[in-house]
């Protein structure tokens, strides 16, 4: 049985051979030939040879082609901001002044689909037989805040009408990427909608649950699989997620993945992760990471899991790592035994905190995987940069990224268990909730 077969009978729900084992590996796969995260992002040539080497190297089942958020939202009008080690960010928002509804709808002509397009009917040929590929595209509620920008916190209360009215919007804008991905030959469509985790169950019950029914319904009815990925703490909207009938959730290092297996089991619906994406992947080694990626095989059983990191892997993930998870899923018992006396080193570093009792300014830490990748993060650090233009120079923004060593300690000694997260003076306010401009801002007040 190869790959893509497993996958096929994980998504069907019957019982495994193995784990099946789905890298998302975005623009890490450019490290592999040294070409920059923008390179692979708008060179197909460049992408298509990467993607073959991260098939040959990391023994995929599953891979996606392209993990990148921001391909719709250029079309529509957003700015990037491009960089050589992430993917890029949205930097203007063509709704931030204005309540309209938007009628366009990306043509497959337009913006970089025809080279995403291209690249991934190359891939279908190339190792479609055996690999099951994974065609992503951005969830409803991320593009609608790449369009609107953090006003759309504040619509969700001020104006819930209009807001699902977008939503509608850019759940037609992705039922057309699933239109042109699953022509290019994708076996799965993933919603990924990082974003999800910040807004409250009765929240996601009226304005998501709308959007998705529809969204999965037709990506049903294209004969296909579909996964929801969703990044930071979505334990809260587990069950949501699963009433909206995708065939997958996908989670991340947030969410404890037993207690989340019990509710996607009780769906008979899969899930994917969940390895630590920083701590592990990208500053931990090879045993580490094969260490984890055993001890998630021996929790979850023989069905209705599919092994993968927590998210699109950081662009400098030394190969070695994922090449050992590979390497574990295809030979269990012999990399336990390998692993039977390893101890991972605790981090070991003296790091300074704040005097919080003593601060000439009020000072907002935000707490992230890292805002240049991570969307929930993003509009998470572009809230609290806010707080600087409403009280200028009475207010300091540092963000605190975990890809650093030193940020996993300070975010330890402040008791943060997810991410994205805001503490102000070090008090713990905001953990995984976006606030509206006047939550924060009163946050700030309070400690003025």
């Amino acid at each position: 049985m190869n790959g893509k077969e497993l996958i096929y009978k994980a998504f069907n729900n019957e019982k495994l051979e193995r784990t099946p084992w789905v890298p998302y590996t975005g623009v890490q796969v450019g490290k592999l030939k040294g070409y920059t995260a923008t390179e692979v992002l708008k060179e197909g040539d460049k992408l298509y040879e990467c993607l073959m080497e991260s098939n040959k190297q990391y023994s995929p089942d599953g891979q996606p082609v392209v993990f990148d958020l921001q391909v719709e939202a250029e079309i529509l009008g957003c700015d990037l901001l491009w960089a050589d080690n992430a993917p890029p960010t949205v930097k203007s928002h063509p709704l931030a002044d204005s309540k309209e509804i938007p009628t366009k709808i990306p043509a497959k002509t337009e913006g970089r689909l025809p080279v995403i397009l291209d690249v991934m009917k190359r891939m279908k040929e190339s190792v479609g037989e055996t690999t099951a590929l994974y065609g992503l595209a951005c969830g409803p509620f991320t593009l609608a805040s790449h369009l609107r920008s953090t006003n759309i916190f504040m619509d969700l209360y001020d104006d819930p009408d209009y807001v699902k009215a977008l939503l509608d919007y850019s759940a037609d804008v992705f039922i057309a990427m699933t239109d042109y991905f699953v022509e290019a030959g994708m076996d799965i469509i993933g919603a990924v909608d990082p974003l999800v985790s910040q807004i409250s169950p009765d929240s996601f019950d009226e304005f998501m649950m709308a959007p998705y029914k529809k969204v999965f319904d037709h990506i049903r009815s294209k004969g296909v699989f579909s996964s929801f990925f969703v990044c930071g703490d979505a334990t809260k909207n587990l069950e949501g997620m699963c009433k909206s009938g995708p065939d997958c959730l996908s989670i991340d290092e947030n969410i404890d993945l037993i207690g989340a297996k019990k509710v996607t089991d009780k769906y008979n619906k899969v899930i994917s992760g969940n390895i630590q994406l920083t701590v592990c992947m990208l500053l931990g080694n090879q045993q580490d990471c094969q260490k984890a990626a055993i001890e998630k095989i021996d929790q979850m059983g023989d069905s209705n899991f599919i092994l993968a990191p927590g998210c699109d892997m950081p662009y400098d993930t030394p190969s070695e790592n994922v090449i050992g998870i590979g390497q574990a899923v295809q030979n269990v018992e012999s990399t336990r035994k390998f692993l039977e006396s390893y101890v991972r080193k605790d981090i070991d570093i003296e790091v300074e905190m704040p005097d919080y009792e003593n601060l000439d300014r009020v000072m907002i830490e935000v707490l992230t995987i890292d805002s240049a990748t991570c969307a929930a993060c993003g509009y998470m650090t572009a809230a609290a940069r806010d707080m600087e233009a409403i009280f200028g120079d009475k207010v300091e923004v540092i963000e605190r990224k975990i890809t650093e060593m030193e940020n996993i300690v300070r975010i330890g000694k402040l008791g943060v268990m997810n991410l994205p997260t805001i503490a102000i003076n070090g008090d713990v306010k905001f953990i995984s909730i976006i606030p509206n401009r006047d939550e924060l801002k009163a946050a700030v007040e309070a400690k003025l």
